[in-house]
């Protein structure tokens, strides 16, 4: 290895340090000159920067900042910290004499005082002259600006300690309105320092990291922040505070919206695949864009047999869809995901009843088991009261009567400002369903009307008993056949069984919405309604007769038989016998019920198995499943969010067939696909001002394109946390009121699709 000379090597870094010197001072000058010429910053007429030489060796040997007005010396390494320290906060014993804020000066005196304050001065005294006092003052605009003050506020100061220039100063309110000046030079002052103070220094690593989970944000809200929200300028002012590069609306429709597609893509795909086969839930078909406008696209999420759930795409519907079409999407959609394998498709839920898309396409694939959300079949149960139900159209024309009484008389309506005292406040007029609403296929305006009446109850009571009533009613007799009925009990009772009946679905369908039940829960579901229904009737003296054929005709038209098959082949619902078997519970169904069964599972297997299929069932309807295995499959914990007893394993009923019961080849293959579908096609629901964005690019190739990556990616966040709710929800829920109380009537039964 050669010698290294250890001098040279000294020599060249001794230069090479002496260069850095140099080049520094020399790029410290370079940016006082500009500052000097108004293109820098403000201490830099202050700052002077000074090379310091080796005496000795005459080489430069350090970069120092001299300040030019008491002549210190400082690091040149940071010039603007030096400038806060040394100037800003005081340290300089020269700096504030330079300019005193107008606030501080002494107010304006009148001519004759100043020259009787003339006259009293001693030449012993010191006083300044005003060249002297403003000798060092730099009045032109750069300096005025970067010292804090106007040009005005220096131009006043001057002006208040001279007496000069008074005619030029003159404001419209006098020498008073110099104090309002200097509070608004203030105010001016303090926002320009906020404005330009910089948050803390970020890496780049911090700052993609940052921007990365300010994206993640946006596109999970899914419209509830818009576009132009990002170039708002209190979020401008927002991210300069932390630290973060101004972001533009473009940032979030380009590369970074295609990546993060991208990513959620390939994970939702990568599931799917995995899968061996899945249910495919569409929603959204059923409801009119002109009304609801989160009906503006048709949601596609993918229920696996594993429990979990994957957003497909969301496809813009324009409108009410003809049933051929929407065969043709449902098709499409199945084709894309499974390509030549169909049968990997093993069942639809879709959001419309009378659709005949669904019953085709299960006529075309044998394998497929279509089915009805269950949330809109209860929904639907509640119209079906309001269109057939007596009781329903009794209470509804009498509230109405009440209703357009108080609405369109004022002096009647005046009567509630009596019994503010009492605790009850009308808020407005109540509210009525509009004369072309059709109560068979709406009838939430209905139940916001009667919501208004319960509310006001106490004080409508109180209203007419009140003498003033009394008078309005010899004249008016609509207004004495009002006050008749509010002083009837029987009235009430009526307003409470209807609210009652609403209520009790209203919870139903709630629990059906967050539990999102299998389909082997539907039977257990309707019949739980029935005995619910049962107690109502006997409670508030409704004959049951009349209740009980409308159910059973909503019954019929939701019903599929795959809701009888599933409940039998679960291992979830075996019950032990005396013997101590654990058999499937066949006694709770009715006859046409177990003739369903049979017809469905021979449909359900490849023609050559069926007799094999039906053998296998009835060896499980003697048999059942190992008491310890049936005993594992029920174990049951307590849910620690809602305080109710939830199955610890759900995946277990369909587990138990795929390695414990694998003698039963052809039935296996039934059970394990008929358990996990789900009966309900609710899935996230979108932001709506979200969604009326989405229908204004219809025409807009680009910006539908857009909209729907966008949907996808929100979409997929929601599943990944198995949140199915609205962020308007969650404000609502938010902003109820302090004593806890559900609203009495949800704005699902309002916005529920007609059937």
């Amino acid at each position: 290895m050669a010698d290294i000379n250890v001098n040279s090597v000294l020599t060249s870094g001794e230069d090479m340090a002496e260069k850095a010197l140099s080049k520094r001072y020399e790029g410290l000058v370079a940016v006082r000159t500009k500052a000097i010429k108004g293109k820098g910053a403000w201490y830099w007429a202050h700052l002077e920067p000074v090379l310091i030489q080796n005496p000795e060796t005459n080489h430069p040997k350090a970069v120092k900042l001299k300040c030019t007005l008491c002549d210190a010396a400082f690091s040149a390494s940071n010039p603007s910290r030096t400038a806060t320290e040394h100037l800003k906060r005081g340290t300089c014993p020269n700096f504030g004499a330079v300019l005193r804020p107008i606030s501080q000066l002494p107010p304006l005196a009148s001519p004759t005082s100043q020259n009787n304050h003339r006259k009293r001065s001693s030449p012993q005294t010191g006083t300044c002259s005003n060249s002297q006092q403003f000798g060092v003052v730099n009045t032109s605009p750069r300096f005025c600006g970067e010292m804090g003050y106007s040009p005005l506020q220096t131009a006043q100061a001057i002006a208040t300690h001279t007496g000069l220039n008074q005619q030029h100063l003159m404001l419209s309110g006098g020498k008073e309105d110099l104090d309002a000046l200097a509070m608004l030079e203030d105010s001016v002052k303090r926002l320009k320092s906020l404005k330009s103070s910089p948050g803390p220094a970020l890496n780049k690593d911090q700052v993609d990291s940052a921007f990365n989970l300010l994206a993640d944000w946006f596109y999970e809200s899914c419209g509830t922040v818009t576009l132009s929200s990002l170039e708002h300028p209190k979020f401008k002012a927002f991210l300069n505070q932390v630290g973060l590069p101004q972001v533009s609306r473009k940032d979030f429709v380009g590369e970074k919206l295609d990546s993060k597609f991208d990513e959620a893509r390939v994970e939702s795909e990568a599931r799917i695949r995995d899968a061996a086969f899945f249910q495919v839930s569409s929603d959204g078909w059923g409801r009119d864009i002109c009304k609801y406008g989160e009906d503006t696209v048709i949601k596609f999420i993918i229920n696996l047999p594993n429990g979990t759930n994957v957003f497909h795409k969301a496809v813009y519907k324009g409108g009410l869809v003809p049933s051929e079409y929407a065969e043709e999407v449902l098709r499409e959609t199945i084709k894309g995901l499974c390509g030549n394998v169909v049968q990997r498709c093993v069942g639809i839920v879709g959001d419309k009843y009378k659709s005949k898309a669904l019953r085709n396409l299960e006529l075309q694939n044998h394998w497929m088991v279509n089915l009805s959300c269950q949330l809109h079949g209860f929904i639907s149960l509640l119209k079906d009261f309001g269109r057939e139900l007596p009781l329903f159209k009794i209470v509804t024309d009498n509230c109405l009567k009440i209703a357009n009484l108080f609405n369109s008389k004022s002096q009647i309506r005046n009567h509630f400002r009596k019994f503010r005292s009492h605790g009850v406040e009308l808020a407005g007029l109540i509210r009525v369903p509009s004369a072309d609403c059709n109560l068979s296929k709406n009838y939430g305006p209905v139940i916001a009307m009667l919501e208004d009446i319960l509310s006001y109850a106490r004080i409508l009571q109180l209203i007419v008993l009140d003498d003033s009533y009394k008078v309005s009613c010899i004249e008016d007799p609509v207004a004495k056949e009002v006050a008749e009925m509010i002083q009837d009990v029987g009235f009430w009772n009526d307003v409470e069984a209807v609210h009652s009946l609403v209520k009790l679905i209203k919870e139903m369908t709630d629990d059906i919405e967050v539990q999102r039940p299998l389909v082997g829960q539907c039977l257990l579901l309707w019949e739980e309604l029935r005995a619910k229904v049962k107690d109502w009737c006997a409670k508030f003296s409704v004959a049951e007769g009349p209740i009980e054929k409308i159910i059973d005709t909503r019954f019929k038209k939701n019903y599929h038989p795959a809701w009888s098959a599933a409940f039998v082949l679960d291992p979830l619902y075996l019950v032990r016998d005396a013997s101590g078997k654990y058999l499937p519970p066949f006694k709770r169904l009715t006859h046409d019920q177990e003739k369903d069964i049979d017809k469905l599972i021979t449909r359900l297997v490849p023609r050559e198995e069926a007799p094999t299929a039906l053998m296998e069932l009835m060896k499980w309807r003697s048999e059942g499943l190992d008491p310890l295995y049936a005993q594992a499959v029920q174990v049951k914990q307590r849910d620690p969010v809602t305080g109710r007893m939830k199955i610890a394993n759900p995946q277990s009923s369909r587990l138990v067939w795929e390695t414990c019961l694998k003698e039963f080849k052809s039935l296996g293959k039934v059970a394990v696909r008929l358990l996990f579908l789900q009966a309900t096609s609710c899935g996230f629901k979108c932001n709506w001002s979200f969604m009326r964005w989405v229908s204004l690019q219809g025409q807009s190739r680009v910006g539908m394109d857009r909209a729907q990556r966008m949907i996808f990616i929100a979409a997929h966040a929601k599943l990944e946390k198995r949140d199915f709710s609205s962020d308007e929800e969650k404000d609502a829920e938010m902003l109820t009121t302090a004593n806890g109380e559900d609203d009495m009537f949800n704005e699902v039964f309002v916005d529920a699709p007609s059937v």
